[in-house]
């Protein structure tokens, strides 16, 4: 056992540089976990020959209910007034940030890597991604969640990873009894939510025994069961939770805030970490050319249909260029399709071994140009705004 307690200490201690490294380097705490994770795993086994311990059942366990709750915590923070408001102008950004890089990226892959038709089409799923989890760790830190920008780029976020999934099972999963069953109690069980949520809440709810954080992962956790069981994703039906709840769960504050506690404190920098420990730097070497290709058609194409979207709907220079660098990262369902593409004989190690370093690759790069040149300071709320010019987070030039 007292390896599990060492083990656990290793990872808390990375998680402890990871955020010092993000006071210092004034970039998301998120991104410094993925680059912590990716050295500590080559340094490690470069001298010790073993590993961070990664495929253990309980750092899975922690990750992937980092990755549910982080995701549930997106979906509370979408104003439903704002959502429906802006849902033309969300649903078009977030579309065409899915469709162009979907047909773009696997094109690339066909026909410039020369990769089968089926791993075209997967690379193009994997690459089509937004990282909701990335995206509000960093609109968390900046206070732009707060904001009916912040707000806007969320909802974007969540159509484009919708598309992202369904593109995911018309083309490769098979559609069976079991994703009826899943799909229609999903649906049963998000139309009763707000209804009972906030009568449940207020009659046993504000408690010392956090009775409402029980409620909510027990609700998490099973329609992930139920989502993962259909060959579904268990963060799907999360961030459908928080969306549903956004006008009751998402406005109590207290709540929200001890979530964020239990999240950000203990189990995201395992999802991070994990994630930033998958990166081969061996597979980068030995294919520098197809790397290169894949991200430059990620980022290109997300570019070509982001940009042109967001001045469609008359955004500021620096709002179109901060939107458009968000919605290029990827992470959570890129990761996902990857693996689901590898675990189904779709592509092979190298395949997968490239598409996850561009996966994270794309969390890293563009949310650091973002953060370094193109914030919109004046969206911030003044709080931050203060907080940020204090800090010199970045130069208003």
């Amino acid at each position: 056992m007292h390896e599990v307690w060492g083990i656990a200490a290793l990872w808390l201690g990375l998680a402890l540089i990871a955020t010092l490294l993000s006071i210092w380097f004034r970039i998301a705490t998120a991104l410094s976990e993925i680059v912590v994770g990716t050295v500590a795993q080559l340094v490690i086994g470069a001298l010790i020959g073993t590993t961070l311990g990664s495929n253990e059942p309980w750092i899975k366990f922690l990750s992937g209910t980092g990755a549910i709750v982080l995701t549930f915590l997106a979906g509370a923070e979408l104003d439903p007034v704002v959502f429906k408001a802006k849902l033309k102008e969300a649903s078009a950004i977030g579309f065409i940030s899915f469709l162009v890089p979907f047909l773009g990226c696997t094109a690339a892959a066909y026909y410039l890597l020369h990769w089968t038709v089926r791993a075209s089409w997967l690379a193009g799923v994997a690459l089509s991604t937004t990282s909701v989890a990335v995206v509000y760790a960093v609109m968390l830190e900046l206070g732009l969640n707060k904001t009916d920008f912040g707000k806007t780029v969320l909802a974007a976020c969540f159509v484009t990873d919708l598309g992202t999934v369904l593109a995911l099972g018309l083309i490769f999963a098979p559609f069976s009894m079991k994703t009826l069953i899943f799909v229609g109690a999903g649906a049963v069980v998000f139309f009763i939510l707000p209804y009972l949520t906030p009568r449940f809440f207020k009659k046993y709810g504000d408690r010392p025994s956090e009775l409402e954080a029980k409620y909510l992962l027990m609700i998490l956790f099973g329609l992930g069961s139920l989502a993962v069981w259909s060959d579904s994703e268990a963060v799907l039906p999360a961030y459908i939770v928080g969306m549903v709840l956004a006008g009751t769960v998402g406005k109590d504050h207290i709540l929200i805030r001890r979530l964020r506690t239990l999240t950000f404190g203990l189990l995201t920098p395992f999802y991070f970490i994990r994630a930033g420990s998958y990166v081969s730097v061996p597979a980068i070497i030995a294919a520098p050319v197809a790397l290169l290709v894949l991200f430059g058609a990620k980022m290109i194409t997300k570019i070509i249909g982001v940009y042109p979207a967001t001045k469609a709907y008359k955004y500021a220079q620096k709002e179109g260029i901060y939107t458009t660098l968000l919605m290029s990262t990827g992470l959570t369902f890129g990761s996902i399709a990857a693996l689901f593409g590898l675990s189904h004989n779709i592509i092979d190690q190298t395949q997968y071994s490239l598409l996850v370093v561009v996966v994270i690759g794309s969390a890293v790069v563009p949310t650091v140009i973002a953060n370094a040149f193109f914030i919109p300071h004046y969206l911030l709320p003044k709080k931050e705004k203060q907080a940020t010019s204090e800090t010199t987070f970045v130069s208003e030039e």
